[in-house]
Formats: C-alpha cells, sequence, structure tokens
C-alpha cells in the first residue's frame, strides 16, 4: 500500500482522506489519538477504510483523494481502474460513478464555486473533463493537451478559472464559460514581476524558527486498520443530489480542439517545463501559481502576466513518474516540496532552501500543511503518513519549571520551623 494523494477537509480541518496504491480510501481523526509508540509518537487509527472488498471500490491504485469542499458528507476518489466515485461518507456508498477514458491522475473541485458543483478531472486522455455532481454528467471536454493531463488547479480567486498540466509540458489556463484555453504557460517568457516585501509575510526568523523545530521533533503517524463500518460525525453533503441520479455511470463524448480567438498557434505550442508537469499550486491570494515537473525544476509564474517569475528554487530531485502534492503556508511566504524521499522547504519569493524534512525511507509522494494546527503532513511509498509539527520551545519549558519551583520554595518558607 503507497500512500498517493490525500486531503484533509476544508470545514473543520480535522478528517484526512487518503488514497493508496492497493486501491483502498481511508479517513482518520487528526485530532484524535488512539495510541502512543513509546510514549512518544503518538498513533491514529483510520475512522473506516474502503478497498477492493468493498462493493463499489476501485480495482486498481487510487491517484486522487478530495473532499466535497461544502462539508464532509461527499469524497471523491479518482483511479487507474478509469473511474472517478463519489461517495457518500456517512453510508461509505458510492452515490456517482463517472467512467473516464483512461487512467485517472487527479481532480479537483473549486473551494469557492458557488455557482456549479464540477469535478475537473485529468487523465491519460488528452481531454480535461467536467463532472458535474448536480447532473450527474460531464458538461464540458476542454481540448488542448496534447498528452494526458496530470495536475489540476482552480483559481483561488475565481470559480470560473481552472488550471491544467499535462505529460506535454503544458500549463493551460481555462476559463469554462468559453471555448478553449486562453493562456499557455511559456518558461522562456519571464519578468522579474513586482514580488511583495517578505515583511508583508511571515517574518523569515519565524520561518526559520518553525523549521528548525519542525525538523528536530519527533513525529505522529497514521496506521490503516480492517475494514470498519463506524460512521463519523459528518455533514450531509448529498443535500444537493437527487436520489435518481444516484450509481449513475456516465461518459464523455469527443470534442474538437479550440483555440482561444487572437491566441496564435506558436504560442499554443509553448511548454512551462521540459517534460511533464508533476503538480500545480496556487496562492491563497490567487495571484501566483507554483508548478512542479519531471525535469526536476519548480517554477513560480505571475498569473495576471502569464510570466515565470525567474525565482531560482535551489537543488532538488523530483519524481518523473507520477503527480506530487505541493503545500504551502497560507500568506505564500513557503513551499513545501516531496523531493525524494525527504520534503524541503523553500522561500516562495528567493527560492533559498530553509530545511529538509527527513523520516521517510522511501518516495515521498504528497504533502499537506494544516494551517490550523501548523502541522505538515506528508506521505510516503513506505506506507506512512507522517505529521510534523513544532517542538515546545525551550524557554517556555524552563519558565514553567520555574514558576512551580518558585511555588515550592515559597510555601516551604511559609511552613518551615
Amino acid at each position: 500500500m503507497l500512500l498517493q494523494a490525500w486531503q484533509v477537509d476544508l470545514t473543520e480541518g480535522r478528517y484526512l482522506l487518503s488514497g493508496a496504491s492497493d486501491g483502498s480510501a481511508a479517513v482518520y481523526d487528526i485530532q484524535h489519538t488512539t495510541d502512543y509508540d513509546g510514549g512518544l509518537i503518538a498513533k491514529h487509527k483510520n475512522l473506516f477504510v474502503v478497498d477492493k472488498q468493498h462493493n463499489h471500490g476501485h480495482k486498481f491504485a487510487i491517484s486522487t483523494a478530495i473532499w466535497y469542499p461544502i462539508d464532509t458528507g461527499l469524497f471523491i476518489t479518482g483511479s487507474f481502474d478509469h473511474h472517478v466515485k463519489v461517495w457518500d461518507t456517512n453510508m461509505i456508498q458510492v452515490v456517482m460513478d463517472f467512467k473516464m477514458p483512461g487512467k485517472v491522475y487527479g481532480t479537483a473541485m473549486s473551494s469557492i464555486a458557488t455557482a456549479h458543483m464540477l469535478i475537473a478531472t485529468g487523465s491519460a486522455d488528452v481531454q480535461v473533463r467536467l463532472c458535474d455532481i448536480a447532473s450527474g454528467a460531464f458538461t464540458h471536454t476542454l481540448s488542448g493537451h496534447r498528452d494526458g493531463v496530470m495536475s489540476l488547479e482552480w483559481s483561488t480567486s475565481s470559480e470560473w478559472i481552472l488550471m491544467t498540466g499535462g505529460c506535454d509540458g503544458a500549463i493551460r489556463f481555462w476559463d469554462i464559460r468559453r471555448a478553449g484555453c486562453f493562456c499557455v504557460l511559456d518558461q522562456s517568457r519571464s519578468q522579474l514581476g513586482r514580488r511583495p516585501p517578505f515583511s508583508q509575510g511571515t517574518p523569515k526568523r519565524v520561518l526559520e524558527d518553525f523549521i528548525a523545530s519542525t525538523v528536530s521533533t519527533g513525529k505522529s503517524s497514521f496506521e490503516k486498520t480492517p475494514v470498519s463500518q463506524k460512521r463519523m460525525p459528518v455533514g450531509n453533503g448529498k443535500k444537493q443530489l437527487t436520489t435518481s441520479r444516484k450509481n449513475q455511470n456516465v461518459s464523455g463524448g469527443p470534442s474538437t480542439q479550440r483555440l482561444h480567438p487572437g491566441m496564435s498557434s506558436s504560442h499554443n505550442r509553448a511548454t512551462a517545463h521540459y517534460g511533464a508537469v508533476t503538480g500545480l499550486r496556487a496562492t491563497s491570494d490567487g495571484m501566483y501559481l507554483l508548478s512542479s515537473g519531471s525535469d526536476s525544476r519548480l517554477r513560480l509564474w505571475d498569473i495576471e502576466s502569464g510570466c515565470n517569475t525567474l525565482v531560482n528554487f535551489e537543488a532538488m530531485r523530483l519524481q518523473t513518474s507520477k503527480a506530487i502534492q505541493l503545500a504551502a503556508f497560507q500568506d505564500s511566504s513557503l513551499v513545501f516540496v516531496p523531493s525524494m524521499a525527504s520534503v524541503k522547504a523553500y522561500d516562495m519569493w528567493s527560492g533559498t532552501n530553509l530545511g529538509t524534512f527527513r523520516g521517510h525511507y522511501e518516495l515521498v509522494n504528497c504533502c499537506y500543511f494544516n494551517l490550523q494546527d501548523q502541522e505538515l503532513y506528508t506521505g510516503s511509498n513506505d506506507r506512512q503518513i507522517l505529521v510534523w509539527s513544532p517542538s515546545i520551545p525551550a524557554v517556555t519549558v524552563m519558565e514553567e519549571d520555574d514558576k512551580k519551583g518558585q511555588t515550592l520554595s515559597t510555601d516551604r518558607d511559609n511552613w518551615s520551623d
């Protein structure tokens, strides 16, 4: 069981959904520890797991697992068995099944959408398909990539803008209300751009302290247990679904490639990486986009101009054959990148490597930064999910001990002969 992808729910920041190479998906309560290893490392058992033995489980590896953004009543999984499935979390049953033309590499839903309930899906096919949970059908097919689509990211500032990265090395921007993509990023089109002063974000000393204290601490881990029908205290994500649409199996139709009006054919052939685009991450303000590629490059793009900002991220080694998940601080001052068997932390604006997280024994596939608890989650081929959290400052511990000592000393003085 190799951990492929995961996401912590966006509503409570409490439930971690994971997908694995054995076709299983599991949910963990990250706020409730079930055991301790040696009294130091916290362990978490899953609330439930669905695997190949489930009537509607995936037959092959799960490549993507995401929560429904509104609540935890639904979650979505995509697999190499060519299916994207929508699950009812409370019933642990499939309520909708979308049949794709090839292996599913990635799925994404907009966290700010109010006018649609679309799942953007990338697969081994050249077309991006938008699955509508409300209707149970494909509403769009986006044509433009010349190879499979490995990574997808919705804009954090507009519910209509979708960004996709393909195995053809291209990153395309789509306005789903219009035909054709409106921008193709070109690594040779660059500008220094306007970068916010570091003082506007998290102070550099604070970041360095976070990295130093986190890298040196112990880690908690998650482990897989047999199937359990335990229910979670979660929302009712299917409130917008009709019972007549349950357990549907739909497929998308063909679509001809279109160019956005005014886009030249040479611009349409531009590439963002020399090789597949393996990861995309938009900053919370919607102004910048991070991309990783099989060329072992991390690039920062100005979304408004579509230019490469030329930030030189220090040496890293990235996987070449599968998608990876990037993570970032809320203020976009720090980015975490899976780099072979470790995770590297970079200053987003200078590209400086501020630290390396080492604890896994095999390739790291995904990472996620929990804003609420200030913790970093990393998943690897070694079947472990590790949680990295800053240690309690030694000064704080000493101050507490001093206060206790002063109290005891005062008591002895008052009652001694």
